[in-house]
């Protein structure tokens, strides 16, 4: 029997689990893949000489996060790499919009394609930097995040607060439009939004793509070195050196509610696990609410919310073994970790405007990755290991390429995507197909097959629009980790302030289990653990009331 059992050995789990330990918890960690990490993971899968990210690279959320700060897991070995650029944004006339590593390189970019531009970029930056404390603690703490916003509203006063509320809720094209008089900045911003799922032309995505821009500059784009599963290495290194444990190829399928509260967790091989205080699941919502925990023990409006609950949009990614560096028409793009292709914010509203009517976009936006330009590690001198990704309707209705893609995603349409999307590449950096020594590609379902938590393959736990934010994430009054049954903590992205890697929300549901513990809670786990054991062995029939319905997780 654990302290804490927490399902799921993602970044979120793995920093619950963490937070947890250093308050002096046993832990168990019970993860369904055989390697941990979640969506945080690198292999040798497209070449043997070649390390590759299968799912997220970049962070900077990671650098700007208070929670993996603290955690000091430099000193388990991980270590940071930036490419010379952060985002590059070319268009197919040669013109680059870059966001360099230092503010006058972004606004020189800037200026060359609208004279003042770069000064309208300081403002913007210099705004930031006067907030940047504020709002980072209002971002990774649980909401409502009071004493972040007083210290806001003071700082600002009245006027200034609700100038800022406003650019932040703006769409992103009205918010370039008023800031920039050329395409840079305005496509610099519109690119960055997209790294959700939020079109240019929704309220809120501003807000996201000013957020993500200005954490670009300052913090970068950084990756770790040797691959993404660094990260996750290091997580599980010092859960270890604090007696926690990580248990893979366990799949929870089960949270065992018995007097009221979460007492354990049962897994697919017929074993369970006890929670002397607490389980918590770096889990979706969905997969949460009326899965892992049966309807029963859960009040009917949460399962009629849920019901609602909005993914973001699924993911198609291609990885690449590259023979030499891409071949860019615009220099700007060379050296940036991080490129956006789409020729201007009106191709990235068409590109949205498919994916709002259930399309798979004929010219998708892509988000390349040069990786061996971000850590040289990364594959042989003088080759690049790089990926890119698009976004795909949860639910395809037709192909806006007219190339009969459905969504099935056998071999067929994996390989016509793919190819769309090397298609795209080339319109900006021609020659680029035949540097390609070989490819991966990772459709939606694969996506899912290796992170359940990536339904239809989408990426931030659900949809990063407004009405799912906030006090509306995962649901109408929620916006914490705590759940209608006591000792149960919601600790993914599912939960406030959302998807990337940054380790909020299971940092935040950490702090809740310590707030609420419970010894008292043993004689139920007792029971439970004398009525199942860890191996499977069954006692006396578990009443209805005690069981929990199935749902695949981990």
């Amino acid at each position: 029997m654990s302290d804490a059992v927490v399902v799921g050995a993602g970044p979120n789990g793995l920093v619950a689990a963490n937070v947890l330990a250093d308050a002096g918890w046993s832990v168990t960690v019970l993860e369904e893949q055989p390697v941990p990490g979640g969506a945080v993971r690198h292999d040798r899968g497209v070449h043997p000489d070649f390390v590759s990210d299968v799912f997220s690279s970049f962070y900077p959320l990671a650098a700007a996060s208070p929670v993996l700060a603290r955690l000091g897991l430099e000193e388990y070995g991980l270590r940071w790499s930036h490419a010379p650029g952060v985002v590059a944004h070319p268009l197919t006339d040669g013109r680059c919009a870059v966001l360099g590593r230092s503010p006058g390189t972004t606004a020189d970019s800037l200026d060359a394609f609208a004279p003042g531009d770069g000064a309208a970029w300081r403002r913007l930056y210099e705004l930031w930097e006067g907030v940047r404390p504020d709002v980072l603690e209002a971002l990774f703490t649980p909401f409502p995040p009071v004493r972040a916003t007083a210290r806001l509203a003071g700082r600002l006063r009245a006027a200034g607060a609700l100038r800022l509320a406003r650019t932040l809720a703006l769409p992103v094209r009205r918010l370039g439009e008023e800031e920039f008089g050329g395409e840079g900045g305005r496509i610099l911003l519109a690119g960055n939004a997209l790294h959700a799922d939020l079109p240019p032309e929704a309220a809120g995505s501003g807000g996201f793509g000013w957020l993500m821009a200005m954490l670009g500059q300052s913090y970068g784009f950084p990756v770790p070195v040797g691959g993404s599963g660094e990260l996750a290495r290091a997580l599980v290194a010092r859960l270890a050196a604090r007696g926690g444990r990580v248990l893979c190829g366990r799949r929870v399928t089960e949270v065992v509610v018995r007097g009221g509260r979460a007492v354990g967790v049962r897994t697919a091989d017929g074993g369970s696990v006890g929670a002397a205080r607490a389980v918590l699941a770096d889990v979706s919502a969905p997969a949460l609410y009326g899965g892992l925990v049966a309807a029963e023990h859960l009040p009917a409006q949460l399962l009629a919310d849920v019901r609602r609950f909005q993914w973001d949009f699924g993911t198609f990614k291609v990885d690449w073994a590259l023979d030499g560096p891409v071949p860019w028409q615009c220099a700007g793009a060379v050296g940036a970790g991080t490129v956006h292709l789409a020729d201007g914010v009106d191709e990235l509203t068409r590109f949205a405007a498919q994916l709002a009517m259930d399309r798979v976009p004929d010219r998708p936006f892509l988000l390349f990755g040069q990786m061996t330009t971000s850590d040289a590690t990364r594959s042989p001198a003088g080759t690049e290991s790089a990926w890119a990704y698009t976004h795909l309707p949860q639910r395809i209705r037709s192909d806006a390429g007219d190339e009969g893609l459905r969504g099935t995603w056998s071999g067929r349409e994996q390989d016509v995507m793919a190819d769309r999307v090397e298609r795209q590449v080339e319109r900006f950096a021609p020659g680029f197909r035949a540097l390609v020594r070989a490819r991966r590609v990772l459709a939606p379902p694969t996506l899912e097959s290796l992170d359940r938590n990536l339904h239809g393959g989408a990426i931030n736990g659900g949809t990063a629009s407004m009405h799912q934010q906030l006090f509306f994430r995962p649901g109408p009054g929620t916006g914490r980790p705590e759940t209608p049954v006591p000792g149960l903590f919601l600790a993914s992205a599912g939960a406030h302030p959302g998807g990337g890697v940054h380790g909020a929300p299971g940092a935040n549901a950490a702090r809740a289990a310590l707030r609420r513990r419970t010894p008292a809670a043993l004689t139920a786990v007792q029971r439970f653990l004398a009525g199942r054991d860890r191996t499977g062995s069954k006692g006396r029939p578990a009443r209805a009331a005690d069981t929990a319905a199935t749902r695949r997780h981990g």
